[in-house]
């Protein structure tokens, strides 16, 4: 199991890079939308002894346990049991009107992966739950047994970009009249059965893009990420900067896209001057996406595929 006091978070330094000049010398609040082990909020209460802290995630266990490692930062920490679209009820809650700074560090924690029993891991025979929340919703299991061939294979191609989608979804539906999927490791057996083996030799684990779509469509990841990042930068001030690392590409796209829309002019074109109100409301910090070094990875194999954004509120909505 991760040791979670010394559990080293993704990009760690360049996340406090990016967030000092929205945090330095004053007092300030920033939203730790899923806070996790904790990682990046140490990191930054201890750089910023005037911060005041906000920390969300959906899994009551690492509320629990992010709650043991920020102990220290005592009053300066709130937790909050709650999926970060739900942003702007939350800062109603503490009534607060903006925050200077929103973290997302989005995807499956290493805290998840390494509990067997949750079954985000496809190397481990385990139940097929992958609720980020497991007290709600319905599981990977639910899904697996419940769904017909068509949803299924929509969603194993649009949130796993599987092309043996079909063929996949056909096995389930057939193998589940038999007897319903109740384990992981019975799952993987089947990909390896459906996955042809050329595939296999040059796509990675065959597991892999089914065991992501299941975990997406679980758990509603980006129909949630949609409205959470436009809420985020809505949350923001002049001068606020959000910073957003994403795993894969469908949350990579979903992130870049809000940050664009809002990154642009909207005078129209052909006009001299920028008109007053119309011109761009966040400036990017990052050129395109971020990605970890090769030392970084290779001291933590998670940042292999991180892709870092952030931006900074520079103007107000007309």
């Amino acid at each position: 199991m991760t040791d979670d006091a010394t559990h080293v978070p993704v990009l760690l330094d360049r996340i406090l890079e990016l967030f000092a000049p929205a945090l330095d010398g004053k007092p300030a609040v920033l939203v730790d939308a899923t806070v996790g082990l904790g990682g990046h909020a140490d990191a930054l209460l201890s750089a910023h002894p005037a911060l005041r802290l906000i920390a969300l995630d959906r899994d009551p266990n690492a509320l629990e346990r992010s709650a043991r490692r920020l102990a220290r930062h005592g009053d300066r920490v709130e937790f909050v049991h709650a999926v970060y679209d739900e942003l702007p009820e939350v800062l109603d809650r503490f009534g607060l009107s903006h925050v200077d700074g929103v973290l997302f560090d989005l995807g499956v924690s290493s805290m998840q992966l390494d509990l067997a029993e949750r079954g985000f891991a496809y190397s481990k025979d385990a139940p097929l739950d992958m609720r980020m929340d497991p007290t709600t919703g319905q599981t990977a299991a639910d899904v697996l047994n419940t769904y017909s061939v068509g949803d299924l294979s929509r969603i194993l191609r649009d949130y796993g970009e599987e092309k043996f989608a079909f063929k996949i979804a056909k096995a389930v539906v057939a193998d589940r009249d038999d007897e319903p999927f109740d384990r992981s490791g019975r799952l993987v057996e089947l990909l390896y059965r459906v996955v042809p083996a050329a595939s296999r030799r040059t796509g990675g684990h065959p597991a892999k893009r089914t065991f992501q779509a299941l975990r997406i469509e679980v758990n509603g990841e980006l129909d949630v990420l949609r409205r959470a990042i436009p809420a985020a930068l809505d949350a923001l001030p002049v001068g606020g900067r959000i910073v957003v690392e994403s795993y894969q590409s469908l949350e990579d796209r979903v992130v870049k896209q809000a940050i664009a829309e809002l990154a642009k002019s909207r005078t129209p074109p052909g006009l001299p001057v920028e008109l007053p109100g119309h011109g761009p409301r966040v400036k990017l910090l990052t050129r395109g996406a971020e990605k970890a070094a090769p030392e970084e990875v290779e001291h933590n194999p998670r940042a292999a595929s991180v892709r870092l954004r952030g931006a900074e509120r520079i103007g107000v909505a007309p």
